[in-house]
């Protein structure tokens, strides 16, 4: 396939967004988006077991409701204390209604007494692009890491003020936004579903 003429990004996390709309800054379409672009934008309830469902579902929706390729990812933090928890359901770990504040401080008390040596975790990342009709791409990005005891920097959203990324010093909320969209978990899945875009023209 090619790059479609448009992409409509699945997605009404605004943190998300961003970041979607920044790494995938030269990507040869025109960006849709539910905040600036009127239209049927479906609501799309997360009830995939699977980080691919969940993108699945929200990608396709956007696709057959607005009638144009549509981009979704599905995202989550695994913690290695809590056994890959809370993985897919990390935007709901405090509750089905819950703030990114809230979830963000479940996970510290959760794992509040876990050593040093046991803090183990990554971010994972699967993105979908959907075209009308049943054609769909996907990739996926990790990025390893640890958890620190308490939130540092401003930066980012959700997990991001406990993350340190393999190798780093600094929470992802830490890293400027062009550093942290280099080595993110979402970062490296859409440049691998863009080399698949290429692949397969």
């Amino acid at each position: 396939m090619t790059f479609p003429e448009a992409v409509a990004v699945a997605s009404r996390n605004p943190g998300k967004i961003r970041e979607i709309l920044a790494i995938c800054s030269d990507w040869p379409v025109r960006w849709m988006t539910a905040d600036r672009d009127p239209g049927p934008w479906p609501e799309v309830e997360e009830t995939g077991v699977s980080y691919l469902d969940n993108a699945r579902l929200k990608a396709r929706a956007v696709a057959q409701v607005l009638g144009v390729c549509a981009l979704a990812d599905d995202s989550g933090i695994e913690v290695d204390a809590l056994g890959g928890a809370p993985g897919p359901r990390s935007a709901r770990f405090a509750g089905p209604h819950a703030s990114e504040e809230e979830n963000l401080r479940k996970l510290i008390e959760a794992v509040r007494d876990v050593p040093d040596g046991g803090r183990g975790a990554r971010y994972r990342c699967v993105a979908l692009l959907s075209v009308p009709g049943g054609d769909e791409l996907v990739g996926e990005g990790v990025c390893e890491g640890t958890l620190i005891h308490e939130p540092r920097g401003s930066g980012g959203f959700g997990y991001d003020p406990i993350f340190v990324p393999a190798g780093r010093q600094e929470t992802m909320a830490e890293l400027d936004r062009e550093e942290k969209d280099r080595i993110s978990h979402r970062g490296r899945a859409l440049r691998s579903l863009r080399a698949q875009i290429e692949g397969a023209s």
